[in-house]
């Protein structure tokens, strides 16, 4: 979709980093912003940021791991400012420690804002979407963990994959009627991806409350929010399935894809 101004547009996880400066560029576009996180504070933060550029938003405290929750950002959107034509699932947590070291506690967690959270959003908003017959577009925030696996971030490298794998399928469901998809993939951010417990629900926390604090060196170059968030306007408008933030992921991929290929058999 070439022109974002005068759309509806939901994001998730729009309180900080990728989220907020997602929603500020679509506000800079002309959309109507509905805002979702479970930090109110930092949403109401958001809200007020667009609201002094001039622009128009209203936020949703929203747990999108809740999918009765998601319905109802959804409700809230359209009888705020019309049909939504833009949702960013981007809301997501990060879980970082060795897959022996993980529970249940940490699965539930991670795969229910993760995994879920973007599930919730499509079932909550694409009948919608599709119902309106507008067209629209649809961005998933993955990572580059959906690309490529590390040490240590076993659980969340398995929802980010999740997420690449459903959006790429998505997109060719949605064709049909005009809403594109688009998966974000991003390296280092400058976030608070790695303050992610501090939202986590207490009776998903661990006895203890022991957290592994990762070295995030190997993440490599850390690039602001508002450089992701141009890519991701960019994407909307070409309708770019892939939105790749760091040029340093292109020979990790083409070793993990010459893998592959020479696994394939020759006969």
């Amino acid at each position: 979709m070439e022109d974002i101004k005068g759309c509806t547009a939901v994001v998730t996880g729009g309180a900080s980093g990728i989220g907020r400066a997602i929603a500020i560029a679509l506000s800079r576009e002309g959309a109507r912003l509905v805002i979702a996180d479970v930090d109110e504070a930092g949403m109401t933060e958001t809200v007020g940021t667009i609201a002094h550029g001039g622009g128009k938003a209203v936020g949703v405290r929203t747990d999108v791991s809740n999918p009765d929750e998601v319905q109802a950002l959804a409700d809230r959107a359209w009888s705020a400012f019309g049909p939504v034509r833009i949702l960013c699932n981007n809301a997501g947590v990060g879980m970082f420690g060795g897959l022996e070291t993980m529970t249940l506690r940490d699965w539930t967690w991670v795969m229910g804002v993760n995994v879920w959270g973007v599930i919730h959003g499509l079932l909550a908003f694409v009948p919608r979407m599709i119902a309106e017959g507008e067209g629209g577009h649809i961005v998933n925030t993955a990572s580059i963990s959906g690309l490529l696996s590390n040490a240590y971030l076993g659980a969340y490298t398995t929802t980010k994959y999740a997420v690449v794998g459903l959006s790429e399928s998505l997109r060719k469901d949605l064709k049909a009627y005009s809403i594109g998809v688009s998966v974000l993939c991003p390296m280092g951010v400058d976030t608070r991806i790695a303050e992610a417990e501090r939202n986590r629900p207490k009776h998903l926390k661990n006895p203890g409350n022991q957290s592994f604090s990762p070295s995030l060196d190997f993440l490599g170059r850390i690039i602001p929010p508002t450089q992701v968030a141009d890519r991701v306007i960019a994407a909307i408008k070409k309708n770019e399935l892939y939105i790749i933030t760091h040029k340093e992921s292109l020979e990790p991929l083409r070793r993990r894809f010459r893998r592959i290929e020479d696994a394939v058999p020759s006969d």
